[in-house]
Protein backbone atom coordinates (compact mmCIF):
# COMPACT_ATOMS: atom_id res chain seq x y z
CA UNK A 1 0.00 0.00 0.00
CA UNK A 2 1.43 3.36 -1.06
CA UNK A 3 0.38 6.59 0.61
CA UNK A 4 1.34 10.17 -0.14
CA UNK A 5 1.60 13.27 2.01
CA UNK A 6 -1.22 15.71 1.24
CA UNK A 7 1.19 18.62 1.78
CA UNK A 8 4.01 17.10 -0.25
CA UNK A 9 2.89 14.55 -2.86
CA UNK A 10 6.53 13.60 -3.48
CA UNK A 11 6.72 12.06 -0.02
CA UNK A 12 5.36 8.55 -0.51
CA UNK A 13 5.51 5.76 2.06
CA UNK A 14 4.17 2.25 2.60
CA UNK A 15 1.51 1.26 5.15
CA UNK A 16 4.03 0.34 7.87
CA UNK A 17 5.88 3.67 7.59
CA UNK A 18 2.64 5.68 7.54
CA UNK A 19 1.50 4.02 10.77
CA UNK A 20 4.84 4.58 12.49
CA UNK A 21 5.21 8.20 11.36
CA UNK A 22 1.59 9.20 11.94
CA UNK A 23 2.18 12.48 10.09
CA UNK A 24 4.38 13.31 7.12
CA UNK A 25 6.60 16.35 6.55
CA UNK A 26 5.02 19.73 7.39
CA UNK A 27 2.46 17.81 9.47
CA UNK A 28 0.91 16.49 6.27
CA UNK A 29 -1.72 13.75 6.42
CA UNK A 30 -1.11 10.49 4.59
CA UNK A 31 -3.62 9.42 1.94
CA UNK A 32 -3.78 6.30 -0.28
CA UNK A 33 -2.20 6.70 -3.71
CA UNK A 34 -4.83 4.31 -5.01
CA UNK A 35 -8.27 3.69 -3.52
CA UNK A 36 -9.29 0.12 -4.36
CA UNK A 37 -12.62 -0.50 -6.04
CA UNK A 38 -15.14 -3.16 -5.05
CA UNK A 39 -17.39 -4.19 -7.94
CA UNK A 40 -21.16 -4.69 -7.40
CA UNK A 41 -20.62 -8.45 -7.78
CA UNK A 42 -17.83 -8.43 -5.14
CA UNK A 43 -19.97 -6.25 -2.90
CA UNK A 44 -22.84 -8.72 -2.90
CA UNK A 45 -20.44 -11.47 -1.77
CA UNK A 46 -18.74 -9.29 0.85
CA UNK A 47 -22.05 -8.24 2.39
CA UNK A 48 -22.90 -11.90 3.05
CA UNK A 49 -19.72 -12.44 5.12
CA UNK A 50 -19.52 -12.19 8.92
CA UNK A 51 -18.16 -8.94 10.35
CA UNK A 52 -14.59 -10.15 11.01
CA UNK A 53 -14.16 -11.89 7.64
CA UNK A 54 -15.65 -8.94 5.74
CA UNK A 55 -13.49 -6.44 7.62
CA UNK A 56 -10.39 -8.48 6.81
CA UNK A 57 -11.31 -8.49 3.10
CA UNK A 58 -11.79 -4.71 3.07
CA UNK A 59 -8.57 -3.96 4.97
CA UNK A 60 -6.58 -6.41 2.84
CA UNK A 61 -7.53 -4.42 -0.26
CA UNK A 62 -5.71 -1.41 1.20
CA UNK A 63 -2.80 -3.16 2.92
CA UNK A 64 -2.24 -5.20 -0.24
CA UNK A 65 0.11 -7.92 1.00
CA UNK A 66 2.25 -5.97 3.48
CA UNK A 67 0.63 -8.21 6.08
CA UNK A 68 -0.61 -11.63 4.97
CA UNK A 69 -4.38 -12.05 4.93
CA UNK A 70 -4.14 -14.91 7.43
CA UNK A 71 -2.20 -12.80 9.96
CA UNK A 72 -4.39 -9.78 9.24
CA UNK A 73 -7.49 -11.86 10.04
CA UNK A 74 -6.07 -12.76 13.47
CA UNK A 75 -5.33 -9.11 14.25
CA UNK A 76 -8.79 -7.99 13.12
CA UNK A 77 -10.31 -10.73 15.26
CA UNK A 78 -8.38 -9.48 18.32
CA UNK A 79 -9.13 -5.83 17.58
CA UNK A 80 -12.87 -6.33 17.08
CA UNK A 81 -13.30 -8.89 19.87
CA UNK A 82 -16.47 -7.30 21.25
CA UNK A 83 -20.14 -6.88 20.39
CA UNK A 84 -20.45 -5.80 16.77
CA UNK A 85 -22.52 -2.69 15.90
CA UNK A 86 -26.28 -2.82 16.39
CA UNK A 87 -29.09 -1.22 14.37
CA UNK A 88 -31.93 0.10 16.54
CA UNK A 89 -35.15 1.25 14.89
CA UNK A 90 -36.37 4.71 15.92
CA UNK A 91 -39.00 5.43 13.27
CA UNK A 92 -40.24 3.77 10.09
CA UNK A 93 -37.42 5.28 8.00
CA UNK A 94 -34.80 6.10 10.68
CA UNK A 95 -32.56 3.86 12.80
CA UNK A 96 -29.61 4.43 15.09
CA UNK A 97 -26.46 2.51 14.18
CA UNK A 98 -24.88 1.91 17.59
CA UNK A 99 -21.07 1.75 17.58
CA UNK A 100 -20.53 1.92 21.33
CA UNK A 101 -20.54 -1.71 22.44
CA UNK A 102 -16.76 -2.02 22.83
CA UNK A 103 -14.68 -1.98 26.03
CA UNK A 104 -14.74 1.83 26.38
CA UNK A 105 -18.32 2.27 25.15
CA UNK A 106 -17.42 4.43 22.12
CA UNK A 107 -16.98 3.99 18.37
CA UNK A 108 -13.30 4.81 18.76
CA UNK A 109 -12.65 1.30 20.07
CA UNK A 110 -12.64 0.05 16.46
CA UNK A 111 -9.89 2.35 15.21
CA UNK A 112 -7.77 2.42 18.36
CA UNK A 113 -7.71 -1.35 18.84
CA UNK A 114 -6.89 -2.03 15.19
CA UNK A 115 -4.10 0.53 15.29
CA UNK A 116 -2.68 -1.08 18.44
CA UNK A 117 -2.67 -4.47 16.72
CA UNK A 118 -0.92 -3.02 13.67
CA UNK A 119 1.80 -1.25 15.67
CA UNK A 120 2.37 -4.40 17.72
CA UNK A 121 2.48 -6.58 14.57
CA UNK A 122 4.83 -4.30 12.62
CA UNK A 123 7.25 -3.72 15.52
CA UNK A 124 9.43 -6.67 14.52
CA UNK A 125 12.54 -5.31 16.28
CA UNK A 126 10.67 -4.73 19.56
CA UNK A 127 11.66 -1.05 19.49
CA UNK A 128 10.29 1.30 22.14
CA UNK A 129 7.81 3.92 21.00
CA UNK A 130 5.77 6.71 22.55
CA UNK A 131 2.15 7.21 21.52
CA UNK A 132 1.16 10.86 22.00
CA UNK A 133 -2.47 11.71 21.43
CA UNK A 134 -5.04 14.38 22.23
CA UNK A 135 -8.62 13.63 23.16
CA UNK A 136 -11.82 15.63 23.40
CA UNK A 137 -13.51 12.77 25.22
CA UNK A 138 -13.62 9.24 23.84
CA UNK A 139 -10.33 8.81 21.95
CA UNK A 140 -8.34 8.81 25.19
CA UNK A 141 -10.16 5.88 26.72
CA UNK A 142 -10.13 3.86 23.50
CA UNK A 143 -6.39 4.40 22.95
CA UNK A 144 -5.50 3.80 26.60
CA UNK A 145 -7.34 0.48 26.77
CA UNK A 146 -6.09 -0.62 23.32
CA UNK A 147 -2.42 -0.18 24.30
CA UNK A 148 -2.73 -0.98 28.02
CA UNK A 149 0.25 -3.08 29.22
CA UNK A 150 1.60 -3.51 25.66
CA UNK A 151 5.33 -4.19 25.77
CA UNK A 152 7.68 -1.35 24.70
CA UNK A 153 4.82 1.10 24.12
CA UNK A 154 4.34 4.19 26.28
CA UNK A 155 1.11 6.17 25.87
CA UNK A 156 0.68 9.84 26.79
CA UNK A 157 -2.80 11.31 26.47
CA UNK A 158 -3.62 15.03 26.61
CA UNK A 159 -7.13 16.25 27.36
CA UNK A 160 -8.70 19.65 28.18
CA UNK A 161 -9.14 20.01 31.94
CA UNK A 162 -12.78 20.22 33.02
CA UNK A 163 -14.05 19.82 29.46
CA UNK A 164 -14.69 16.08 29.35
CA UNK A 165 -17.23 14.25 31.48
CA UNK A 166 -16.12 12.75 34.79
CA UNK A 167 -17.08 9.27 33.61
CA UNK A 168 -15.04 9.69 30.43
CA UNK A 169 -12.10 10.71 32.63
CA UNK A 170 -12.56 7.71 34.94
CA UNK A 171 -12.32 5.31 32.02
CA UNK A 172 -8.75 6.18 31.04
CA UNK A 173 -7.17 8.27 33.80
CA UNK A 174 -7.26 5.41 36.33
CA UNK A 175 -5.14 2.83 34.47
CA UNK A 176 -1.51 3.70 35.22
CA UNK A 177 1.14 1.21 34.05
CA UNK A 178 2.26 2.39 30.57
CA UNK A 179 -0.56 4.96 30.33
CA UNK A 180 0.18 8.59 31.34
CA UNK A 181 -2.66 11.13 31.26
CA UNK A 182 -2.22 14.90 31.37
CA UNK A 183 -5.01 17.44 31.75
CA UNK A 184 -4.26 20.68 29.91
CA UNK A 185 -5.47 24.08 31.13
CA UNK A 186 -7.10 24.97 27.83
CA UNK A 187 -9.22 23.62 24.97
CA UNK A 188 -8.94 20.50 22.84
CA UNK A 189 -7.38 22.64 20.11
CA UNK A 190 -4.62 23.56 22.61
CA UNK A 191 -4.03 19.84 23.22
CA UNK A 192 -3.97 19.15 19.50
CA UNK A 193 -1.50 22.01 18.90
CA UNK A 194 0.84 20.54 21.53
CA UNK A 195 0.76 17.20 19.70
CA UNK A 196 1.51 18.94 16.38
CA UNK A 197 4.40 20.88 17.92
CA UNK A 198 5.88 17.66 19.29
CA UNK A 199 5.74 16.10 15.85
CA UNK A 200 7.52 19.13 14.41
CA UNK A 201 10.46 18.54 16.75
CA UNK A 202 12.39 16.07 14.60
CA UNK A 203 15.05 15.28 17.21
CA UNK A 204 12.42 14.59 19.86
CA UNK A 205 10.34 12.55 17.45
CA UNK A 206 13.26 10.29 16.57
CA UNK A 207 14.65 10.06 20.13
CA UNK A 208 11.44 8.73 21.72
CA UNK A 209 9.94 7.01 18.65
CA UNK A 210 6.98 9.38 18.62
CA UNK A 211 3.69 8.29 17.07
CA UNK A 212 0.08 9.47 17.27
CA UNK A 213 -3.15 7.56 17.81
CA UNK A 214 -5.44 10.40 16.77
CA UNK A 215 -7.61 9.90 13.70
CA UNK A 216 -4.74 11.45 11.75
CA UNK A 217 -3.21 7.94 11.81
CA UNK A 218 -4.29 6.10 8.69
CA UNK A 219 -4.74 2.74 10.45
CA UNK A 220 -7.59 4.14 12.57
CA UNK A 221 -9.39 5.49 9.52
CA UNK A 222 -9.12 2.21 7.63
CA UNK A 223 -10.61 0.29 10.57
CA UNK A 224 -13.61 2.64 10.67
CA UNK A 225 -14.44 1.94 7.03
CA UNK A 226 -15.43 -1.59 8.06
CA UNK A 227 -18.50 -0.70 10.09
CA UNK A 228 -20.08 1.25 7.25
CA UNK A 229 -20.20 -2.02 5.32
CA UNK A 230 -21.72 -3.66 8.40
CA UNK A 231 -24.41 -0.95 8.48
CA UNK A 232 -25.22 -1.62 4.84
CA UNK A 233 -25.45 -5.37 5.47
CA UNK A 234 -28.03 -4.85 8.24
CA UNK A 235 -30.61 -2.98 6.17
CA UNK A 236 -32.97 -4.31 3.51
CA UNK A 237 -32.22 -4.16 -0.22
CA UNK A 238 -34.97 -1.59 -0.61
CA UNK A 239 -33.50 0.62 2.12
CA UNK A 240 -30.06 0.43 0.47
CA UNK A 241 -31.31 2.27 -2.62
CA UNK A 242 -31.48 5.69 -0.94
CA UNK A 243 -29.38 5.44 2.21
CA UNK A 244 -28.41 8.63 4.05
CA UNK A 245 -25.98 8.41 6.98
CA UNK A 246 -25.81 11.20 9.54
CA UNK A 247 -22.42 11.51 11.23
CA UNK A 248 -21.64 13.52 14.40
CA UNK A 249 -18.34 15.25 13.59
CA UNK A 250 -15.46 16.50 15.73
CA UNK A 251 -12.13 15.82 14.05
CA UNK A 252 -14.05 14.48 11.00
CA UNK A 253 -12.33 11.07 10.99
CA UNK A 254 -15.63 9.19 11.13
CA UNK A 255 -16.99 11.02 8.11
CA UNK A 256 -13.69 10.52 6.26
CA UNK A 257 -14.02 6.76 6.78
CA UNK A 258 -17.59 6.82 5.49
CA UNK A 259 -16.56 8.71 2.36
CA UNK A 260 -13.74 6.20 1.80
CA UNK A 261 -16.32 3.39 2.05
CA UNK A 262 -18.37 5.16 -0.61
CA UNK A 263 -15.22 5.59 -2.73
CA UNK A 264 -14.61 1.83 -2.50
CA UNK A 265 -18.02 1.18 -4.03
CA UNK A 266 -20.47 1.13 -1.13
CA UNK A 267 -23.49 2.90 -2.69
CA UNK A 268 -24.39 5.31 0.10
CA UNK A 269 -26.52 8.09 -1.38
CA UNK A 270 -25.46 10.87 0.94
CA UNK A 271 -23.84 11.83 4.24
CA UNK A 272 -24.78 14.59 6.66
CA UNK A 273 -21.82 16.31 8.36
CA UNK A 274 -23.17 17.22 11.81
CA UNK A 275 -21.52 19.63 14.23
CA UNK A 276 -22.48 21.45 17.40
CA UNK A 277 -21.91 25.20 17.82
CA UNK A 278 -18.27 24.67 16.81
CA UNK A 279 -19.38 25.00 13.21
CA UNK A 280 -16.23 25.76 11.18
CA UNK A 281 -17.13 23.24 8.47
CA UNK A 282 -20.84 24.14 8.05
CA UNK A 283 -19.85 27.80 7.75
CA UNK A 284 -17.13 26.90 5.23
CA UNK A 285 -19.59 24.91 3.12
CA UNK A 286 -21.89 27.93 3.08
CA UNK A 287 -19.35 30.70 2.51
CA UNK A 288 -16.25 28.91 1.12
CA UNK A 289 -14.25 30.74 3.80
CA UNK A 290 -12.24 28.72 6.35
CA UNK A 291 -12.61 30.81 9.50
CA UNK A 292 -12.16 28.79 12.73
CA UNK A 293 -13.42 30.58 15.81
CA UNK A 294 -12.47 30.05 19.44
CA UNK A 295 -13.69 26.65 20.60
CA UNK A 296 -16.93 26.72 22.59
CA UNK A 297 -17.62 24.21 25.38
CA UNK A 298 -20.87 22.28 24.80
CA UNK A 299 -22.66 19.24 26.19
CA UNK A 300 -21.44 17.30 23.11
CA UNK A 301 -17.84 17.77 24.16
CA UNK A 302 -16.24 15.24 21.77
CA UNK A 303 -17.29 17.59 18.98
CA UNK A 304 -15.82 20.71 20.60
CA UNK A 305 -13.21 21.14 17.86
CA UNK A 306 -12.81 24.27 15.76
CA UNK A 307 -9.94 23.09 13.55
CA UNK A 308 -10.73 19.52 12.48
CA UNK A 309 -7.59 17.71 11.37
CA UNK A 310 -9.20 15.37 8.85
CA UNK A 311 -10.89 18.01 6.68
CA UNK A 312 -8.02 18.01 4.10
CA UNK A 313 -8.62 14.29 3.56
CA UNK A 314 -12.30 14.93 2.91
CA UNK A 315 -11.45 17.59 0.32
CA UNK A 316 -8.99 15.16 -1.27
CA UNK A 317 -11.67 12.46 -1.53
CA UNK A 318 -14.06 14.86 -3.24
CA UNK A 319 -11.33 16.06 -5.63
CA UNK A 320 -10.14 12.55 -6.48
CA UNK A 321 -13.66 11.30 -7.18
CA UNK A 322 -14.77 14.48 -8.99
CA UNK A 323 -17.57 14.82 -6.45
CA UNK A 324 -19.06 18.21 -5.70
CA UNK A 325 -18.74 19.41 -2.09
CA UNK A 326 -22.10 21.14 -2.60
CA UNK A 327 -23.69 17.66 -2.46
CA UNK A 328 -22.45 17.06 1.09
CA UNK A 329 -25.31 17.76 3.47
CA UNK A 330 -24.44 19.52 6.70
CA UNK A 331 -25.72 21.41 9.70
CA UNK A 332 -24.97 22.54 13.24
CA UNK A 333 -27.09 22.16 16.36
CA UNK A 334 -27.09 24.28 19.52
CA UNK A 335 -27.12 22.89 23.07
CA UNK A 336 -30.73 24.05 23.50
CA UNK A 337 -31.87 22.07 20.45
CA UNK A 338 -29.71 19.10 21.48
CA UNK A 339 -31.49 18.92 24.85
CA UNK A 340 -34.91 19.14 23.18
CA UNK A 341 -33.89 16.36 20.80
CA UNK A 342 -32.76 14.07 23.63
CA UNK A 343 -36.25 14.53 25.13
CA UNK A 344 -37.87 13.88 21.74
CA UNK A 345 -35.92 10.64 21.31
CA UNK A 346 -36.83 9.57 24.85
CA UNK A 347 -40.52 9.96 23.97
CA UNK A 348 -39.85 7.67 21.01
CA UNK A 349 -38.46 5.09 23.45
CA UNK A 350 -34.75 5.72 22.90
CA UNK A 351 -32.19 7.04 25.41
CA UNK A 352 -29.56 9.08 23.57
CA UNK A 353 -26.51 11.07 24.54
CA UNK A 354 -25.81 14.51 23.00
CA UNK A 355 -23.64 13.52 19.99
CA UNK A 356 -26.11 10.99 18.58
CA UNK A 357 -28.96 13.42 19.29
CA UNK A 358 -27.30 16.02 17.06
CA UNK A 359 -26.97 13.46 14.26
CA UNK A 360 -30.62 12.43 14.67
CA UNK A 361 -31.83 16.04 14.68
CA UNK A 362 -30.21 16.89 11.34
CA UNK A 363 -31.16 13.55 9.80
CA UNK A 364 -34.79 13.87 10.82
CA UNK A 365 -34.90 17.46 9.53
CA UNK A 366 -33.21 16.76 6.19
CA UNK A 367 -34.36 13.25 5.24
CA UNK A 368 -36.52 13.09 2.12
CA UNK A 369 -39.64 10.96 1.78
CA UNK A 370 -38.05 8.25 -0.39
CA UNK A 371 -34.86 7.99 1.72
CA UNK A 372 -33.83 5.72 4.57
CA UNK A 373 -31.63 7.20 7.30
CA UNK A 374 -29.09 5.94 9.79
CA UNK A 375 -27.57 8.18 12.44
CA UNK A 376 -24.43 7.03 14.20
CA UNK A 377 -24.57 6.35 17.92
CA UNK A 378 -20.97 7.06 18.85
CA UNK A 379 -21.02 6.75 22.66
CA UNK A 380 -23.08 5.01 25.33
CA UNK A 381 -25.42 7.49 27.09
CA UNK A 382 -23.99 6.47 30.48
CA UNK A 383 -20.76 8.28 29.57
CA UNK A 384 -22.81 11.47 29.84
CA UNK A 385 -24.83 10.29 32.82
CA UNK A 386 -25.16 13.62 34.64
CA UNK A 387 -26.11 15.55 31.50
CA UNK A 388 -28.64 13.01 30.25
CA UNK A 389 -30.20 12.42 33.68
CA UNK A 390 -30.63 16.16 34.19
CA UNK A 391 -32.30 16.56 30.77
CA UNK A 392 -34.60 13.55 31.14
CA UNK A 393 -35.07 13.65 34.92
CA UNK A 394 -34.49 9.93 34.79
CA UNK A 395 -31.74 7.61 36.08
CA UNK A 396 -29.29 5.84 33.79
CA UNK A 397 -27.78 2.54 34.87
CA UNK A 398 -24.01 2.39 34.58
CA UNK A 399 -22.58 -0.52 32.56
CA UNK A 400 -19.88 -2.66 34.18
CA UNK A 401 -17.16 -1.04 32.03
CA UNK A 402 -17.71 2.24 33.91
CA UNK A 403 -19.03 0.89 37.22
CA UNK A 404 -15.79 -1.01 37.80
CA UNK A 405 -13.71 2.19 37.50
CA UNK A 406 -15.95 4.83 39.04
CA UNK A 407 -14.30 4.86 42.48
CA UNK A 408 -10.68 4.47 41.36
CA UNK A 409 -8.34 7.46 41.92
CA UNK A 410 -7.46 9.70 38.98
CA UNK A 411 -3.76 9.45 38.12
CA UNK A 412 -3.55 12.50 35.85
CA UNK A 413 -0.94 15.25 35.85
CA UNK A 414 -1.94 18.84 35.09
CA UNK A 415 -0.01 21.44 33.06
CA UNK A 416 -0.53 24.66 31.15
CA UNK A 417 -0.52 24.42 27.33
CA UNK A 418 3.25 24.96 27.24
CA UNK A 419 5.31 22.75 24.94
CA UNK A 420 8.52 22.98 27.01
CA UNK A 421 6.71 21.51 30.01
CA UNK A 422 5.26 18.74 27.86
CA UNK A 423 8.66 18.04 26.35
CA UNK A 424 10.07 17.33 29.82
CA UNK A 425 7.33 14.73 30.30
CA UNK A 426 8.11 13.15 26.95
CA UNK A 427 11.84 12.95 27.68
CA UNK A 428 11.35 11.57 31.19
Amino acid sequence: MKLYNLKNHCEQVNFETAIKLGLGEQQGLFFPVKIPVITPFELSKILEMDFITRSTEILDKFINGEISKKILYEHVKKAFSFQKPLKVKIKKNISCFELFHGPTLAFKDFGARFMAQMIFSLNKKNESCTILTATSGDTGAAVAHAFYKMKNIRVIILYPKGKISLLQEQLFCTLGENITTISINGSFDDCQNLVKTAFNDKKLKKFIGLNSANSINISRLLAQICYYFEAFSLISKDQRKNLVISVPCGNFGNLTAGLLAKSLGLPIKSFIACTNSNDTVPRFLKTKKWEPKKTISTISNAMDISQPNNWPRIEEIFNRNNWNLKNLRFGSVSDITTKKTIKELFKLGYVSEPHAAIAYRLLNDQLKQDEYGLFLGTAHPSKFKDTVEEILNNNIKLPDEINNRINLPLLSHNIDPNFNILKKFLLN
